[in-house]
């Protein structure tokens, strides 16, 4: 199945779509120290060109989640590109910090909606089983990107500050490509807003969908707050490990993610999406209670790879349950909440594990996101076991 689905050109338009979404933090940060030298900046004023990128993502998904719902996806897709890459070119040209922070505003205006409908755009256009491939396809392109793009700006910013800038003007091709070839399904306008927003709300409190959002927000809790953050620190306290190995380190469970994703169908040939779920939330637990006790790097990297087991079958069976939860014409809300609710776990977490850490030290945190993973495994032992579909 998963073969077949790699010549469909919709599928290949919504790879080129992810690729996009997360270029714009992953593939600039290499390039931090080149921009700080260049105008003349510590290293925290460098920061804000995060922030000024994500922000927008915060209050504007939701907004957009719902107006390509009632307005249609290609009407909030296409212009979303377009302004990422103009934003991107801004940044190439722009010659004073402050004007530099303000492209990255309107990129991240652009970048808010992208994440979430490539997304939406999978569970309008796939059913069933062919859904959860697309799913598992699409996170392994993913991982994959999430992997290459330091490497990939960190050799452009040794050219120059800008040159990873660059790389976003793939969203002009990437809507071209949208509006001329990508055939997908649109929802039907039959309800007053009103009416929409009442039944969206009211969907969005089902049990299911509830429970799916918190192990969103626990998933990215645990990525951003035990492993993302403290793994390298970990590894620089307890065996004084180099910038390069960590990389390595960490890329051992991107690629595992990739791996795993790209063949979701087959997992899902065994088990019910459900019982994929609170597998990956055991794995993750797995993983983090063994990191802290591993003698040696060495030994580290198993751990690392059951944690990337459990990331590579979490993120799209998440996804594949949401898409179907989801009726199509509210599916664009649900989605962009689901996004939101992933930044708000990429911000607790660094939060949580930093207080524990502060506390109790480095074990701590790992055992820590461990008891999250196993606390949550238990609790979707709650979930339904229908919208499998």
């Amino acid at each position: 199945m998963a073969d077949s689905l790699l010549k469909n050109r919709n599928l290949r338009i919504i790879f080129l779509i992810t690729l996009i979404s997360v270029m714009g933090v992953a593939s600039i940060t290499p390039a931090f120290p080149s921009i700080a030298r260049h105008f003349g900046l510590n290293m925290h004023n460098v920061g804000l060109l995060i922030i000024t990128f994500t922000l927008p993502g915060v209050v504007l998904t939701p907004l957009l989640g719902v107006l390509s719902d009632r307005i249609g996806r290609k009407k909030i897709l296409i212009p979303s590109l377009l302004l990422f890459g103009m934003a991107g070119a801004g940044c190439l040209i722009v010659n004073d910090f402050n004007l530099l922070l303000l492209m990255r505003l309107f990129q991240g205006t652009g970048a808010a909606a992208i994440g979430s409908l490539n997304i939406t755009l999978i569970g309008d256009i796939f059913e069933g089983p062919e859904r959860a491939s697309a799913m598992g396809l699409n996170a392994g392109v993913l991982s994959i990107a999430t992997a290459s793009y330091p490497f990939i700006g960190g050799a452009l910013a040794s050219v120059t500050w800008s040159a990873p800038f660059y790389l976003t003007l793939l969203a002009f091709p990437a809507a071209f490509f949208s509006a001329r070839f990508l055939k997908n399904p649109e929802p039907q306008k039959g309800e007053t807003l009103k009416s929409y927003l009442k039944n969206t709300f009211s969907s969005l409190k089902n049990k299911y969908a509830l429970l799916l959002f918190l192990a969103s927000i626990v998933t990215f809790i645990l990525l951003y707050g035990s492993f993302l953050t403290y793994i390298p620190v970990m590894l620089d306290q307890k065996f004084s490990t180099g910038p390069f190995l960590i990389g390595v380190v960490l890329g051992a469970m991107s690629l595992t993610t990739a791996v795993v994703s790209s063949r979701l169908s087959t997992f899902y040939k065994k088990f019910p999406g459900r019982v994929l779920l609170r597998i990956s939330f055991l794995l993750y637990g797995t993983g983090l209670l063994l990191i802290p006790f591993m003698p040696s790097v060495a030994l580290i990297f198993p751990a690392i790879i059951i944690y990337g087991l459990g990331h590579g079958l979490n993120i799209p069976v998440n996804q594949t349950l949401l898409a179907a939860v989801a009726p199509m014409k509210y599916r664009g809300a649900f989605m962009s909440m689901n996004g939101m609710l992933l930044r708000l776990g990429q911000t607790l977490g660094p939060l949580i594990m930093g207080a524990v850490y502060t506390g109790l030290k480095m074990n701590a945190v790992f055992i820590a996101g461990a008891a999250f993973a196993i606390v949550m495994s238990f609790l979707l032992k709650f979930l339904p076991a229908d919208n499998e579909s």
